[in-house]
Formats: C-alpha cells, structure tokens, sequence
C-alpha cells in the first residue's frame, strides 16, 4: 500500500492510515484481554463456591455412613473421588501460580499486560513436538478423566458423558465450521500462541469442570440412587442353590441373601416354603431341606425387616430342578454313525449330570484328547466296545457301554484335472494333467496320494506309470489315439498312512481334437 509508483504524499497517508489501522487492532485485543480477567475472575468464585458446596456434601454423606452401615461404601466412593478431583486441581493451580510468576508484582489484575503466550509456548513446546511438561499435562487430563469413570462404578451414565466429553484429549478440528476438516492435536488447538490471560481462563474453566462433576457425583451418592438402594425396599432376594440340579432322594442345599447384604442387614424373620428359617448367618438365610420329587421345584416365601414402625416385605421366589440319578452315559460318534478303520474318528463322550473330569472311557483304540472330546483309531475286527464309567459328587459310580460297528474306509473315486465324469479334453491338455483321488460325500477330510496308474488308449498296449502324470511312452501312446477316442486311466494305485483301500475307481477321458 505504501510501495509502488504513487507520489510521496499518497504513501504517507497510506502508511498513517496502516498505523491508524494497528492502533485500532491493539485497543481491541486490550479490550478482549480485559474481559477474558473479568471472566477468570468470576469463574474463580465460582469454583470457592463449589469446593465449599463439596466439603459440606462430603461431610454430611460420611455423618450419614457413621451412622447407617448402607451409606458407607458410597461414603468411601464419595472420598475417592475427592481425592482424585483435588489431584488434578492442584496440579492446574500450580500451573496457573507458574504462569502468574511471569507477571510483574502489582500487575496481577491489569490484564492489559498478560498478552504474552511465551510462558506456555515454551513449557509445553518444542517446534512441532511436545515437551514433557506438555505431554505431562495431557496425561493428568487422562489419568483424571479414567479414574473418575472407573471410581464412579455401575451406573451414573450421564456423568460418565460428561467427563469423557470434557476432557477429551483426541485431535480437534482446526476449523469450527468444518468439523470434517483437518485436525490439530488437542494442546496446540486449546493453549499454543493464546495471549497468557486466555489460558489462565481456560485452566479456571478445567476447575470448574471439575468440582461441578464432583457435586454433580456426590449429589447422586447423598440424595439419588444409593439412598434409594439403601432402603430395605430396593433389597431383592436372591437363592443361590449349592448345584444347579438335585437328584430324586438328595437334599436341596443352598442359601437365600440380600442383593446388598452385610453383616449389620439381618432380617427379622424368613419364611421359605411355608416355615420359619432360624440359620442366619451374616446377613445370609442357610437353606436345608429335602430337594423334592423328579422335575421343577419352587421355593417362595419373604424376608421381613422392621424399619420404625412398618414391616417391609421382601419376596422370596425361584426355581430349581431336580434330575434323576444318572445311569447311561451319552456316546455320540461326532461325525457318522459308524467308526472308520485306521483312521482318526472324533468321539464325545459324557454323563449327564457328571462333569467331564469325573468321567472315564475305554476301548482299543480310544484316547482322550480334553473335557468330553475323544479318538478312536479301530484296528482289527468287525466292532469295537467303548466302556464308560461316572462319579458321581456322592462318590457312587455309574457305568454303561454302546458297540461301534467298524468299515473299511470307503472306494475313492478316481479324477484327471479334478473331473470324473463326461472328461473331454484336448490331446495337449491330457498329456500335462494330473491323476488324483479323492472321497466323495465323506465327512473326513483325508487326502489319499496316487501312486500310478494303466493308461490304456484304444487299440493299443496299455501304458503303466509311475507317479500322477502321464510318462514318455504314455504320452507316445496318446499321440497315435484319434479324436472321439475314449482313453482311460485304469488300476489307480493310491495311499492313506495307515489304511489299506480299496482300490480307486477308472477314469475315462474324451479324446476333443
């Protein structure tokens, strides 16, 4: 504006008017300067206002848990997280006390002349990298943010919200309107070049963020869902059986407690199943009675706790089942009916009602591989016997058996290229295929290995090979076939480690050229 060919009059007003420009920017930024203090300073009342809120909150919950035992976990809850909000509100306090050391004494409150952003540039930066002191504020910020949500517990979904989205330490986008746009980390975003004031008010703002959480948390505990939890009408009763089921002639065994039980929590008087229950222990209703007749059991009743003048009622309601006593076992081939010869065959075998470490099986053949799961590798003879024998928790033994026929693995099927019927191929092609083997629709995965073969081609002598692809002289005999001829792979030889087979089914190919 004040270059180029304009006489020297022009350029003097327009450089007057650039400096008049600056005086305007500059009483601006002193303005804004002044009116982020204004800001600090009130949020800073604030917060005094909150701390003491939070103290009064915490010393009545805990006068509360002195005096009835159900107030006291949320007590100790409360605590914790005093503890951990003091933590990181100290920590910002004495960032905020570091950077008033670089303010002149007396011109704490002039905010005009804290418009420097050197202190924090240089504590938390270094070129594009953070410094320690940068990432040691990113990890207070974190650390803060899990242990509060892992101090809160079950439940308090909302303030859980609100800590993961106020201390957030994830990249921010760099433009408001363009929340899609490119990003910038999350300390250069919110403190790199502001003026000192602006993060000082920012910092004030974190303090706020935190005892109002802290209130917000230690009003649910006195005021919300705990004291409703603590009163004997939010209790539910809850049967634990000694075992899921109970054999015909057994006694059932089990206990009936309180969903927040302790030992001060004892009610005054159980009715399970139409008697009065006396075996108190610790807040717990010990049950012993005879588990019943085969098939499902119901045990209802209450529990009945006296809160000042009232009885409060609790219902007692579930279900058991009891079982008869074991005496099959249950055998199952897992993939046929039948056990394959010289091969591995996957056997489950079990006891209802037993747990697998108390069952036992034998057979020629039979290993356990782990819980239920067996082998059976059948050798010789026409049908094998597996043996099974089950403890019982009494210490009886039961014991049963089941008979396995034993077959020979099935005829493979012969292929040329993977195909085995209606073959056609061109001459060329046939000389470089390959002869395989394989069982079709069988649920083993076994893959024999062809050995050799006849190829046989119409009107001449048959050709023996060695291997799964044709040889010299097959291939010699293969050139002087015609086209339509049928040419076939006859005598497949093949292998199983282990098994004898049967042997492999012929290959007829259609000669195409």
């Amino acid at each position: 504006m004040a270059g180029g060919k304009q006489s020297p009059r022009q350029k003097m007003i327009n450089l007057m008017y650039l400096v008049f420009i600056a005086m305007l920017a500059l009483n601006m930024s002193k303005e804004v300067l002044t009116a982020f203090g204004l800001i600090e300073e009130s949020v800073a009342e604030n917060n005094a206002n909150l701390d003491m809120r939070n103290t009064a909150s915490l010393e009545a919950l805990n006068e509360k848990a002195s005096e009835q035992s159900n107030f006291r976990e949320a007590a100790a809850k409360a605590q914790q997280i005093e503890k951990i909000s003091d933590e990181f509100d100290t920590y910002l306090a004495n960032l905020k006390a570091e950077m008033m050391g670089t303010v002149e004494e007396g011109e704490e409150n002039n905010y005009e002349v804290q418009d420097k952003a050197d202190f924090l540039n240089e504590k938390f930066f270094a070129g594009d990298k953070l410094k320690p002191e940068g990432q040691e504020f990113l990890d207070k910020m974190n650390t803060y943010r899990e242990d509060m949500i892992a101090a809160l517990g079950e439940g308090y979904e909302g303030i859980k919200e609100e800590l993961e989205e106020k201390f957030d330490t994830s990249e921010v986008p760099a433009e408001r309107d363009n929340p899609d746009g490119p990003k910038q980390p999350y300390l250069n975003y919110h403190f790199e070049g502001y003026p000192l004031i602006a993060s000082k008010t920012k910092m004030t703002q974190m303090q706020n963020d935190i005892r109002t959480i802290e209130a917000e948390a230690l009003g649910k505990f006195l005021e919300g869902e705990l004291i409703q939890i603590a009163s004997a009408n939010s209790y539910q009763a809850i049967v634990i059986p000694e075992k899921t089921s109970f054999f015909n002639g057994e006694r059932f065994k089990g206990r009936v407690v309180l969903g927040r039980y302790d030992n001060s929590t004892v009610p005054n008087k159980v009715i399970v199943n139409g008697s009065e229950q006396t075996n108190i222990q610790s807040g717990q209703v010990m049950l012993d009675f005879p588990a019943g007749a085969v098939g499902e059991r119901t045990i209802e009743g209450e529990m009945q706790f006296k809160e000042g003048d009232s009885t409060i009622r609790i219902p007692i309601t579930s279900k058991y089942a009891v079982v008869s006593k074991p005496n099959a076992a249950v055998i199952s081939a897992d993939k046929m009916n039948v056990v394959y010869r010289g091969v591995d065959n996957p056997m489950t075998i079990s006891f209802a009602g037993i747990a697998d470490n108390n069952v036992s099986a034998s057979a020629p053949g039979l290993s356990k591989r782990s819980g239920s799961s067996y082998m059976m590798k059948p050798g010789t003879g026409k049908e094998v016997t597996i043996n099974v024998t089950g403890t019982l928790p009494t210490g009886d033994k039961v014991t049963d058996s089941q008979k396995f026929r034993i077959k020979n693995l099935p005829r493979p099927t012969g292929m040329v290229s993977g195909a085995y019927e209606n073959v056609r191929k061109t001459r060329s092609n046939l000389g470089i295929s390959t002869v395989s083997a394989e069982f079709l629709d069988f649920d083993f995965d076994l893959k024999p290995r062809v050995t050799g073969f006849l190829f046989k081609v119409p009107g001449q002598p048959s050709v023996p090979v060695s291997g799964t692809k044709l040889n010299g002289a097959a291939n010699n005999s293969l050139r002087r076939a015609r086209k339509g001829d049928l040419v076939q792979f006859a005598q497949i030889k093949a292998t199983v480690p282990g098994v004898t087979l049967k042997s492999v089914s012929d290959v007829t190919v259609e000669l195409t050229d």
